[in-house]
């Protein structure tokens, strides 16, 4: 009975939180016409390296979205949100999983974010773990699938997305990575930069190789890539095509 109670008064509350952050939140709107020319994201990375006195000039190059290679897009979409172009900013049942997940550990660990959402907490927000921050990442997440259209989400988050240590966007990481601009990645170097995605100030390049890997098998599953090119992709080490001396890796955080 209490278990019960407990969890009505937990959804009373989500509910009102949610109606409250509807129209608190700021508009997002603006984004039909305009970049932004700073994230939340920034601005704290920004200010940790100033604490840390560390020099790490923002990085960061806008292009259109028909600029960006096909291959990095399929490469996101395939490890980051592969219902991107059909859910409506939430997918509901990976959400309703990680929410499980979170009130059976209490440990708010698993997000369960599509990248409309990772758009909205890295335009908006911090990255905590705090509830009532997943619930404003929610609502900006529909707002801004209301207000916006598909290409035009994705083309911000390829823009703003962090690919590094105050590296954001495509076109800044194919740079740094590979020495080459964003339209001429092939699918090797796509998949490495999705890799990167989840942790890029990661310098476990173990843990990079592996998620690179993975990538490049779900590509081949696809057909995006053939079986050979996958096998011989498998096999080839970070960054190797780079003609200079591959970049260093930030360390891990």
């Amino acid at each position: 009975m209490k278990r019960v109670l407990l969890s009505s008064l937990l959804v009373t509350a989500i509910v009102g939180a949610v109606f409250y952050f509807y129209y608190t939140l700021p508009t997002v709107s603006v984004l039909k016409q305009r970049n932004p020319k700073a994230t939340a994201l920034m601005e704290l990375r920004d200010e940790e390296y100033r604490s840390k006195g560390i020099r790490a000039p923002r990085q960061q190059i806008w292009v259109p979205y028909g600029a960006i290679s096909e291959n990095l897009k399929k490469a996101i979409l395939i490890n980051e949100d592969a219902g991107f172009f059909s859910h409506k900013g939430v997918d509901v049942d990976e959400l309703k999983a990680a929410l499980q997940k979170d009130w059976e550990t209490l440990s708010f660990s698993r997000g369960g974010s599509t990248i409309t959402m990772q758009l909205a907490k890295n335009l908006y927000l911090n990255p905590s773990k705090n509830p009532l921050r997943k619930i404003k990442e929610i609502v900006i997440a529909w707002q801004l699938e209301q207000a916006l259209s598909k290409r035009r989400i994705f083309e911000i988050y390829l823009n703003i997305v962090e690919w590094g240590r105050n590296v954001y966007g495509a076109e800044a990481a194919a740079r740094f990575y590979f020495g080459k601009s964003a339209a001429t990645l092939d699918p090797l170097e796509a998949a490495t930069l999705a890799a990167l995605v989840p942790s890029p100030r990661s310098s476990k390049e173990r843990n990079i190789l592996s998620r690179r890997n993975l990538i490049l098998g779900r590509l081949a599953s696809v057909g995006y890539i053939s079986n050979d090119e996958y096998q011989r992709a498998k096999q080839t080490p970070l960054f190797q095509k780079v003609e200079e001396k591959a970049p260093e890796l930030p360390p891990e955080e």
